[in-house]
């Protein structure tokens, strides 16, 4: 509920209600901090988000206690993930070897996910949700960051507070309005979604990726396939003028489903565009600030690692902030002990990334020469115990984060 008032006062405001903003939000409520959590949407319910939750998330839910209640949530589950080469399926992500309690990806809406960590938040006395609340400005004193400017339905809204965190995505409008520099890395792509019904005799993988020339990602969402078409940066302009005929060709060419599935995509108004960036702050934080999430670091949705690498920010800087926060003692280094914790593993994790993409960077673009799947695809197909090696980094991450404040 919105306060009569135009001002808050809070220790800690956040940016953002995804998952790095309410997963951060809930630690620092559970370990005493007043926070605010303020969110643009009037709701969570919003289609194509990261919807993968790692064996690594699914740790820190055990390590709060929630994980049995938050598995009774529908979900499916991925053990393993696959792909298509040369008509034999591959696995290229083995969970089965993981040093966690869930071995296994788990595919749910992000809204359950979301509405699941605000309902445990908010049983808390000292936290506070506020939807329709858009970021117009940062407030800042002297240098220090001191607070957010946010448009609500009920006029303009100032919250001040200790810390600002920037939780608010690839878009952020608190890291535009507080200067902070990006720096940006490979070439922009873009992935096209769609929903294709679930059908008998279809595939059985959970989540698969396909195509030999362009990438074709598949997920089972229950009872319908959630289906990402990957093409090049400025392509889906061309194909839009080519007609939805066109298009639809394109993704036969590489799906597994039966052709005539695709007549269930009308018009390009049953797709979704997702623009793929990889980028990162130079600094994460300024006095009185710190961002974390897309927010600090975009990354490709190669692995759905997005949400994992938010969702360990939220911890770390949980276990790093909370103490500081309640005993009002915070200060620079601790802001910048967040971003030094968390920087190794987002730029292995992008570089990771950026190679996954090299082996087509030369040839980006003939899509006549673009033959053969990833080179790392090829390599675990040639090595399968690469896959329990992949299975690690896609599941826990290259640095995992425990749950440490209470």
């Amino acid at each position: 509920m919105m306060s009569e008032h135009h001002e808050i006062q809070t220790t800690c405001v956040i940016a953002g209600a995804g998952p790095a903003g309410l997963m951060l939000g809930l630690l620092l409520a559970r370990a005493g901090v007043d926070v605010t959590v303020v969110e643009k949407h009037a709701d969570f319910l919003r289609d194509f988000r990261g919807d993968t939750i790692h064996p690594s998330t699914l740790e820190v839910m055990h390590e709060l206690g929630l994980i049995d209640e938050f598995l009774r949530l529908p979900h499916t589950r991925a053990p393993k993930l696959s792909a298509e080469m040369g008509g034999e399926t591959i696995t290229i992500a083995d969970f089965s070897r993981l040093p966690v309690k869930n071995r296994f990806i788990a595919f749910m809406p992000q809204w359950d996910f979301l509405s699941f960590l605000a309902a445990k938040a908010q049983a808390f006395p000292n936290f506070r949700l506020i939807m329709r609340a858009k970021v117009v400005d940062v407030l800042e004193d002297r240098g220090t960051i001191s607070g957010l400017v946010l448009e609500t339905p009920e006029g303009e809204l100032i919250i001040r507070s200790t810390l600002v965190v920037g939780a608010d995505g690839r878009n952020s409008a608190v890291r535009e309005k507080a200067r902070l520099d990006v720096e940006s890395f490979g070439m922009p792509s873009e992935v096209v979604w769609m929903k294709l019904s679930k059908q008998p005799g279809d595939p059985r993988e959970v989540m698969g990726h396909a195509g030999p020339r362009q990438g074709f990602v598949l997920i089972d969402r229950g009872d319908y396939w959630q289906c990402g078409y990957v093409i090049r940066r400025t392509t889906f302009a061309e194909i839009r003028e080519r007609g939805i005929e066109a298009f639809r060709q394109m993704v036969i060419d590489v799906s597994p489903l039966p052709a005539e599935r695709m007549q269930e995509v009308r018009s390009f108004e049953d797709t979704n565009l997702l623009t793929v960036r990889i980028d990162r702050l130079k600094q994460w934080w300024r006095t009185g600030l710190i961002c974390i999430g897309d927010a600090a670091h975009a990354m490709s949705p190669i692995g759905g690692v997005g949400v994992n690498l938010a969702i360990q920010d939220a911890v770390a800087a949980a276990n790093i902030l909370a103490a500081p926060l309640r005993d009002k003692r915070l200060t620079e280094a601790d802001l910048a002990a967040v971003e030094k914790r968390r920087s190794f593993p987002t730029r292995a994790t992008q570089k990771l990334q950026l190679m996954m993409r090299s082996s087509r960077r030369t040839d980006e673009g003939d899509d006549r020469k673009r033959r053969g799947p990833p080179a790392f695809i090829r390599g675990i197909a040639r090595f399968p115990l690469l896959a329990h090696l992949a299975g690690r980094l896609i599941g826990l991450g290259f640095r995992m984060e425990h749950v440490r404040v209470k």
